[in-house]
């Protein structure tokens, strides 16, 4: 049951509203530990004063729980549904926010992280793709960017919280920021309840009228025959239909080559997230103050302050997406994003590499620029591409198993990071300098570009065929050109039309 009074713009942007809560409440899960551990202070009293291994493990576990959210999400969200999955993951989070609050261990401790990154990742792996589902083709990487932007507004959210806390005394200092995210896992559970589901998911599922309805609101049209909503309709009707072939889904499929491109679609899901983590992003944001002062020889105050303000960088860098992604593409901002990110990171290793003091504050200036070209690219981006990139059929899966990996790579460099810092210092920029380099030809050659696509339209991305997909041969990346999906319906209309002369004629009827 759903309680929809909006309609048009407003409709799409209260679903909006509400996929930004979900993401408001990730970014600040991602930054709430970064201010708590690796200090002499209560926190770190209550549990035993954790060495780097123990902290990298009290923040990765975390991830770990994502990861099992997305598998979940992987085998079951697709006949779920992806608002009843947004649901699950707020009242998850609900749960696991109640154990970590009240946590007395460390074994309690990790039990809530993982339960609470279980629901987030419910809601990373079901929120984008509920997004892109609800918005048209011209708009969805802005809406979708606005996301990650209000992500970053979490991370500021509890960065700047911690820092807050760390002059109060006692064990609110560190129970009153981790608990605080049940305020936005409330405020997530209770928009989601009152908006509609998904009407590419409802007209997928036997849901036609209910599917159509929704088209309609979201449209702003007053009828299901509205010409606008009739003309979507059959869009969806006959990219189901193209998708659906087949037979009923089976995992087989997402191995599936060919002018669908399955495997080529779900590569792409699972490369472009593994690509934003080996950015190095998670180092600076899960641990910058930890960054700051164990390779940078800053006091725990100046790095804590660091620590807010390289969020806030982050955060005002998030907002250049709104604007560029729609306009100059994902595969630009990609490229761009990685060749700056390489650049930083090279930057910081060689005056790290002095050993001075003033080269330490021009490494701190350069993981701010840092900051700024990881919000340009591959922090909207990698949300954004997966559920673009993929049919309605796989689209849930694909969604899933990208965040599946993303959380993993998460893990892998969250818990390597404090030991990888105490063993190799400044050296670890390097590797990720070397990854980033990577990441610009590979995006070149592989990666089609998705701007301005309806949905339907991106079923028809790899027909090229190639090695690449017809990426490499296609000028900017476009493999395929809008409205591909209504000639589709067009060539459909005239078969159609064929048989019902055809059949006219064959009574004896058509001379008449």
């Amino acid at each position: 049951m759903w309680i929809a009074p909006l309609r048009g713009k407003y409709l799409v942007w209260a679903i909006t509203a509400c996929c930004c809560q979900g993401f408001l409440l990730l970014g600040y899960d991602q930054g709430v530990m970064s201010g708590i551990i690796g200090a002499n202070n209560q926190f770190g009293t209550d549990f035993g004063n954790p060495d780097p291994t123990t902290q990298g493990t009290i923040v990765a576990i975390y991830d770990i729980g994502c990861a099992v959210g997305s598998l979940i999400t992987f085998f079951w969200g697709e006949s779920i549904g992806r608002k009843r999955m947004i649901m699950a993951g707020a009242a998850t989070m609900l749960v696991g926010t109640a154990i970590l609050t009240s946590s007395t261990t460390l074994a309690q401790l990790y039990v809530g992280r993982i339960v609470t990154g279980i629901g987030n990742g419910f809601n990373s792996s079901s929120i984008p793709v509920y997004q892109s589902e609800t918005c048209g083709g011209m708009i969805r990487g802005t809406l979708v960017c606005l996301n990650s932007t209000v992500t970053i507004i979490g991370l500021v959210i509890a960065y700047w919280l911690d820092y807050g806390m760390s002059f109060v005394s006692g064990p609110a200092q560190w129970r009153l920021p981790i608990g605080f995210q049940a305020f936005f896992a409330l405020c997530l559970f209770l928009q989601v309840l009152v908006l509609p589901d998904s009407p590419r998911w409802c007209m997928a599922h036997g849901r036609a009228e209910e599917g159509v309805q929704i088209l309609a609101q979201l449209e702003d049209c007053d009828s299901v025959d509205d010409p606008i909503v009739v003309e979507k309709r059959k869009e969806i009707e006959v990219s189901l239909a193209q998708e659906s072939a087949g037979g009923p889904f089976q995992y087989r499929e997402l191995l599936q080559g060919g002018p669908l491109g399955n495997f080529r679609r779900i590569c792409l899901c699972i490369g472009i997230n593994v690509m934003q983590q080996f950015t190095g992003s998670n180092m600076i944001n899960y641990l910058a103050p930890v960054v700051y002062q164990n390779t940078m020889g800053l006091s725990r105050n100046l790095s804590l302050i660091l620590g807010g303000f390289t969020s806030v960088t982050y955060m005002i860098a998030s907002f250049i997406p709104l604007w560029t992604v729609d306009r100059f593409g994902r595969r630009v901002l990609l490229m761009t994003s990685a060749t700056g990110l390489s650049i930083c990171f090279i930057i910081a290793s060689i005056l790290l590499s002095i050993g001075t003091k003033g080269a330490a504050y021009g490494a701190t200036a350069m993981v701010f620029i840092f900051q700024i070209f990881l919000g340009i690219g591959y922090l909207p981006i990698p949300w954004l591409y997966p559920a673009e990139i993929t049919t309605t059929r796989i689209r849930a899966r694909g969604s899933a198993i990208s965040s599946f990996f993303n959380w993993m790579c998460v893990f892998a460099v969250v818990e390597m990071t404090p030991p990888a810092i105490a063993n190799i210092s400044w050296r670890v920029f390097i590797i990720f300098a070397i990854f980033n380099a990577l990441w610009v030809p590979l995006v070149y050659i592989f990666f089609p570009e998705t701007k301005g696509l309806e949905l339907e339209d991106v079923d028809h991305i790899f027909e090229k065929g190639g090695i690449t997909g017809g990426v490499w041969s296609s000028p900017g990346g476009r493999t395929v050109e809008r409205k591909r999906i209504a000639r589709d319906v067009e060539d459909m209309q005239e078969n159609e039309k064929g048989a019902v002369e055809v059949r006219v004629d064959s009574t004896g009827k058509g001379d008449q």
